[in-house]
């Protein structure tokens, strides 16, 4: 049986993790910290606070797999500096808790065009989160890599509304992916065999088949 900790429970991918994960029987229990409480359900941990960092510091109990599912967008944001202080510095900081936490397999949600020497700030700031992500020394991680991501969203992000048509028609490596598959190819990979390198990257088509039954 093993011990979750998930954070970004309440966003699209987060959400539908969360769901998975309770009706998971390997699942003994699911720490979801979150700035605004969850709905009370078996198996679910739900501290809170004003912060998530607050709300994750109540945790001391041991955790053996951690998923991040946080992200934002620059235009939710509001900056530059807002992006990246929870694409990148919330990202980082609460992943480094999980691994004190005792957490031996990370597996974030990262973004398609994640890039260190990109030109586009976006992309250079996932590739930053990614790299930042690798020096904690995790003795396994996974970064998914999806394309734009389908579902239902608790804020309606209208640039991806207008795309999302489109991206469904592009060739399989960029094509626009659902919410729940990534959550499902998540899951699938959490309880996996490890595999020969301790880092894995997947790409919205690998996500796809990972997700098959």
């Amino acid at each position: 049986m093993s011990r979750i900790l998930l954070l970004g429970a309440t966003g699209l991918v987060g959400s539908e993790l969360l769901r998975l994960l309770m009706m998971d029987a390997r699942v003994e229990v699911i720490y979801a910290p979150t700035r605004h409480p969850l709905s009370p359900a078996v198996k679910v941990v739900n501290p809170c606070a004003v912060n998530l960092p607050m709300a994750l510091s109540q945790l001391t109990e041991p955790v053996d797999i951690a998923f991040c599912c946080l992200g934002t967008t620059r235009k939710q944001a509001g900056s530059r500096q807002a992006f990246r202080a929870v694409d990148y510095s919330l990202v980082v900081e609460c992943a480094g808790v999980a691994r004190r936490l005792g957490a031996s397999h990370l597996l974030a949600v990262s973004a398609m065009s994640a890039d260190l020497s990109s030109p586009f700030f976006y992309s250079r700031v996932k590739g930053e989160t990614e790299q930042a992500l690798m020096q904690q020394d995790w003795p396994r991680l996974t970064l998914a890599r999806p394309s734009m991501l389908l579902g239902l969203r608790p804020q309606r992000r209208w640039l991806e509304s207008l795309s999302a048509p489109l991206f469904k028609y592009l060739p399989a490596s960029w094509r626009a992916i659902e919410g729940k598959t990534v959550a499902q190819a998540l899951l699938n990979q959490a309880f996996s065999p490890p595999e020969s390198e301790n880092v894995s990257v997947l790409t919205s088509q690998q996500l796809l088949r990972l997700a098959q039954p």
